[in-house]
C-alpha cells in the first residue's frame, strides 16, 4: 500500500523552515532602540567646546512605533543631555537599531523633522558607501581644524545612514514608501 501525498498538506519540516523559523529569528531582534547622534556644547560657549554624543530616546516593539517616537521627540526639540541645563544638544541624525545593533532605519534631522534615508539596495552599493565614508573619516583624522573634522565625520555618518542591515532593507523600503501623517 502506498501513501498518496495530498496537495493540501505540507511536510512539517517545510512549515518550520518557511514560516516558523524566520519569525523566531526576527523576534530575537527586538526591541528596537531609537537614538539620536548630535553635537553637545555649553549654552554660553559658541563652537569652542563641542563634542559628538549619541542619546538613546527609547525602545519600541515595531519599526513604525520607533519612527513615531523619533519624529515626536525631534519635532518637540526636547532631547537633552541629562539634567544639566548648561549643555545644549543639537540633534543631527536619528537612528533605529535592533537588539543585535543592526541598523533598521536612519535619517538626517533638519528643521525639527527627520528626512529618513532610503536603504541601500545591494551589497555593491553598500560597499561604495563604506568606501566613501572611510575616505571622509580619513580626511577628518588628518584635518587640523576641529570644525572641519566634525563636519567631515558628520558627512560620513550621513552616508552611513543608508547602510541598513540586510534583514531590514525590505522593511525599511516599505516603511518609506508608506504615506506618513504630518
Amino acid at each position: 500500500m502506498s501513501l498518496h501525498r495530498s496537495s493540501g498538506f505540507r511536510p512539517i519540516g517545510e512549515i518550520l523552515a518557511r514560516q516558523v523559523l524566520p519569525g523566531l529569528r526576527s523576534a530575537l531582534r527586538y526591541p528596537l532602540r531609537v537614538s539620536c547622534l548630535g553635537t553637545v556644547s555649553f549654552v554660553d560657549d559658541h563652537d569652542t567646546s563641542q563634542f559628538d554624543r549619541t542619546i538613546v530616546l527609547g525602545e519600541c516593539t515595531t519599526p513604525e512605533d520607533a519612527m513615531t517616537i523619533a519624529a515626536q521627540r525631534v519635532s518637540r526639540d526636547d532631547i537633552r543631555v541629562g539634567e544639566d541645563d548648561t549643555l545644549r544638544f543639537e540633534a543631527r541624525i536619528a537612528a533605529i537599531h535592533d537588539s543585535t545593533y543592526g541598523l533598521v532605519l536612519a535619517g538626517e534631522i533638519r528643521a525639527r523633522a527627520i528626512v529618513w534615508q532610503q536603504p541601500v539596495i545591494s551589497d555593491a552599493q553598500a560597499h561604495r558607501i563604506v568606501s566613501e565614508a572611510s575616505r571622509l573619516r580619513g580626511r577628518a583624522s588628518a584635518a587640523c581644524d576641529a570644525r572641519l573634522a566634525r563636519n567631515l565625520r558628520y558627512r560620513a555618518s550621513l552616508l552611513e545612514t543608508r547602510l541598513v542591515d540586510r534583514g531590514w532593507r525590505e522593511t525599511a523600503a516599505e516603511l518609506l514608501s508608506l504615506p506618513r501623517a504630518a
